[in-house]
């Protein structure tokens, strides 16, 4: 997949492929709808490619900061979901402002046109664009027939939920899920588990005083998931793009919480227990976290005994609800 970052790059985009825009965040089921029907227009045209324009940072945190929703994957995780989805050409634009005050019609013709010059654009149904999001797919149809491009609308995809609910799969869907400690509906509206990631930092210790030690880590963009211990799997590089990518993990028990044991009002805390021997300093080291299953809800305990009582019996589950693996 070729990764082109900036407007000096777009003159090499190969013109006529199949486009796809959109925030791409989750690369969920529905993301992956676009992209095989994408593949399988720019197979019936003869395309040269399917291209992906995505956006860094997230629109919202450009025109209104207060409001910008937590991310569900980081853009080095962004990157290698959509090479995994056989994307050829991803364009990153990250100086948004002007091209998101643009009208529907001068982003056709002044940026679409100009510079990627598409075969086709595929789309979902909800599909916004141009100043206000005044732009939609009946707009799009509309430019591309003066244009030469064709219009492709993908159907939403739905996915079925542990209580029984049917509900259409989108990124707001996915990060709701993940607010109320739903990782595992979240893992199957992604078709992967909701991995978080972020640098380990120096914790209190008080894991380790207990004999439970854990690897702590701050995470500066992606959601993070309610208060609760769960069942997961961590993967330990040296950089972030090296852990977006990991398939080898560990097993682990993941806490998210204000250590309401040993103090009454404390910052959250993101830390695993990996459930290996011989754990090497992670001090300064890059972290995945995978979110399997919830196992609770956070908990105060009346003394230090109790809980590392607990978390034994948390350990011991998260073993049985990962198969012993």
């Amino acid at each position: 997949m070729r990764v082109i970052e900036s407007k000096e790059q777009l003159t090499s985009v190969v013109p006529g492929q199949v486009l796809s825009i959109g925030n791409f965040d989750g690369v969920h089921l529905g993301h992956q709808k676009i992209l095989q029907l994408a593949r399988e227009t720019a197979e019936r045209l003869g395309s040269p490619g399917v291209a992906v324009m995505t956006f860094y940072p997230h629109p919202a945190s450009v025109l209104n900061p207060d409001r910008s929703p937590r991310l569900l994957t980081s853009l080095e995780q962004k990157c290698w979901l959509l090479s995994r989805q056989c994307v050829d050409t991803l364009i990153i634009i990250k100086d948004t402002y002007e091209m998101l005050n643009l009208s529907p019609r001068d982003f056709i013709d002044k940026f679409l046109m100009r510079h990627i010059r598409p075969a086709a654009v595929v789309e979902g149904p909800n599909f916004n664009f141009g100043y206000g999001r005044s732009g939609d797919v009946n707009t799009l149809a509309e430019l591309g027939r003066d244009r030469g491009f064709e219009t492709v609308v993908v159907p939403p995809v739905e996915t079925k939920l542990s209580d029984g609910r049917i509900t259409m799969v989108s990124s707001s869907m996915i990060r709701r899920l993940l607010e109320e400690g739903e990782v595992t509906d979240a893992a199957a509206a992604l078709s992967r588990p909701y991995r978080l990631m972020g640098r380990t930092v120096r914790g209190r210790g008080k894991g380790t005083e207990i004999g439970f030690p854990t690897a702590n880590i701050e995470s500066a963009e992606q959601i993070i998931p309610a208060e609760g211990v769960y069942a997961g799997r961590v993967a330990v590089g040296a950089a972030c793009d090296s852990v977006a990518s990991a398939l080898d993990m560990t097993p682990a028990a993941i806490s998210i919480g204000r250590a309401k044991t040993f103090v009454q009002d404390h910052a959250l805390l993101i830390e695993a227990h990996l459930l290996t021997a011989n754990v090497p300093d992670l001090t300064g080291r890059w972290l995945a976290m995978d979110f399997i299953a919830r196992v609770r809800h956070q908990q105060r305990f009346d003394s230090a005994h109790k809980l590392a009582e607990q978390i034994n019996r948390d350990c011991e589950e998260v073993r049985r609800m990962l198969g012993g693996k």
